[in-house]
């Protein structure tokens, strides 16, 4: 086991395993962004995925202490190749020189410059996001009661919220480029026969992840969806148990007097054999 830890130690094991929590990742946006176009299709449906999955709460407690493991994971490997390498080169370069050649953004703002500042602001997004959907702590009085599709749309409504979002998936975006190109290169993959479908892919990717995620505070500042009020929806949830109760009450005094009518009944049956036995 000695060689294995040793293995993860050295520089090339550290970039294997930012290159493996990155896949996990990477599924988990895809998964993420395919569940939240259900908001595309109605609140009905967008509701009825998120009770669903909220149901499952063994699932949900489990996937998000792994997700959390992944981010801390990814982001620490990250900081200490970024510490070795800013070790091993004490003196800094005169001129910062983009690492993908033929690049048209400047370097100083190239994603493969900056992928340990782009790790982190998308960290600080992500807490942003528990805050705001898992926590209930960004704006707890205004998303009191709600449904989860009403919830998301106050949420992403609220223009200081909305503008976080599209920053934040824009930065999630410039993070990918480089990072999923780079997954290539560090599994082995990077052939020069494949070098253009491998170059590519990266920026197509992340173009896909936050364009889409971008959809849903356009939309939402965009449609013509009226949320419900907190106060009418935790009304109509108290009206929704009071009848429940109601019903079950009917249900229990029917069942008192079908058996009272039953034992009427059966006490006469029997009333009636004794006087004809007699």
């Amino acid at each position: 086991m000695n060689w294995v830890v040793d293995a993860l130690k050295s520089s090339v094991g550290k970039k294997l395993i930012m290159a493996c929590t990155g896949i996990l990742l990477c599924l988990f946006l895809v998964v993420h962004l395919l569940g939240n176009f259900l908001m595309l299709v109605g609140p009905d449906a967008y509701n009825a995925y998120a009770h669903g999955l909220h149901s499952q709460e063994w699932f949900v407690r489990l996937a998000e202490t792994g997700l959390l493991v992944l981010f801390v994971v990814h982001i620490w490997v990250a900081m200490e190749t970024s510490r070795e390498n800013t070790d091993a080169r004490p003196q800094q370069y005169a001129v910062k020189r983009s690492k993908v050649a033929g690049r048209k953004v400047p370097a100083s703002l190239s994603p493969e410059n900056n992928m340990l500042l782009s790790g982190v602001l998308v960290l600080a997004f992500m807490l942003l996001h528990l805050g705001d959907f898992t926590l209930n702590v960004t704006m707890p009085e205004k998303i009191a009661g709600l449904e989860p599709f009403d919830k998301a749309f106050v949420i992403m409504r609220t223009p200081v919220s909305a503008i976080a979002y599209l920053l934040g998936v824009s930065i999630l975006g410039w993070h990918l480029s480089h990072g999923v190109t780079s997954l290539f290169q560090t599994l082995g993959l990077k052939h020069p026969k494949y070098d253009p479908l491998t170059r590519n892919f990266g920026p197509v990717f992340a173009i896909i992840i936050a364009g889409g995620f971008a959809i849903f505070p356009l939309y939402a500042l965009t449609s013509s969806y009226e949320t419900a009020k907190p106060d009418s929806q935790e009304k109509q949830h108290l009206q929704h148990q009071e009848e429940t109760r109601l019903n079950d009450s009917g249900d229990l005094l029917l069942s008192i007097q079908d058996q009272s009518a039953y034992e009427f009944f059966n006490d006469e049956l029997v009333n009636s054999r004794r006087v004809t036995t007699g």
